[in-house]
């Protein structure tokens, strides 16, 4: 699914010769967590709205340049690459550029994570396995011949911890052989930390993911 059709213009970039006060009235209205800087039409970067309250409302934005955060993504960045930006940036905005570093509105962590509630992974009745192996001895390969060779389909796979040497994998399995599979991952080596048939687990999941969401909007 593109990712374009969530481009939104709805704030106005502010400017480098706007006072601080005008942002501090802004982010007061909105819950955004930065706001776009633009001048003459080229993108700068954001400032936060942790920093825009530590600095003096006589200030302009010219005077803080310093604190502009200069992140961004392409409106060719996959939805998996912007969900990543957000997260090293800790913002709920995110601004997008094109290949000519014009840039086109920015896109709202909600949306984001809405795709991801709508993939398979989350929206396939199903069963998810969290599996352990020593990092250098899994592949993603072996992982989907084990779960097709048992009849089984595999919805959707990745690493969610690696510690000590050791990776644990979460996989989305499709209803279909779930015992079977669970069997035949320990018979190739992998300990199985969780397995659950779909409903109460993934409804747990689905429930994290809306809290985070909630977190990071705050």
């Amino acid at each position: 699914m593109s990712l374009n059709q969530f481009i939104i213009n709805d704030l106005t970039p502010t400017s480098p010769d706007t006072l601080i006060g005008e942002l501090q009235d802004v982010f007061k209205r909105l819950t955004y967590s930065h706001i776009p800087v633009l001048k003459e039409g080229v993108y700068l970067g954001c400032l936060s709205e942790t920093d825009v309250f530590c600095f003096e409302s006589s200030e302009k934005v010219t005077d803080v340049f310093y604190a502009i955060e200069g992140f961004y993504v392409r409106d060719s960045s996959m939805w998996l690459t912007v969900l990543e930006v957000f997260a090293e940036n800790d913002s709920n905005i995110m601004p997008v550029l094109d290949a000519d570093n014009n840039y086109l509105g920015y896109y709202q962590l909600n949306d984001i994570i809405s795709m991801f509630n709508h993939t398979p992974f989350f929206s396939e009745p199903g069963g998810i396995v969290v599996i352990e192996k020593s990092c250098n001895d899994f592949s993603f390969s072996e992982l989907s011949q084990i779960v097709e060779s048992n009849n089984a389909k595999m919805l959707g796979a990745f690493v969610s911890k690696t510690e000590n040497e050791l990776t644990q994998i979460t996989v989305k399995i499709g209803s279909s052989g779930l015992s079977g599979v669970f069997q035949a991952f320990r018979r190739y080596g992998y300990t199985v930390v969780s397995g659950h048939e779909d409903d109460g687990f993934l409804q747990t999941l689905k429930e994290r993911s809306a809290y985070l969401n909630n977190y990071l909007n705050q």
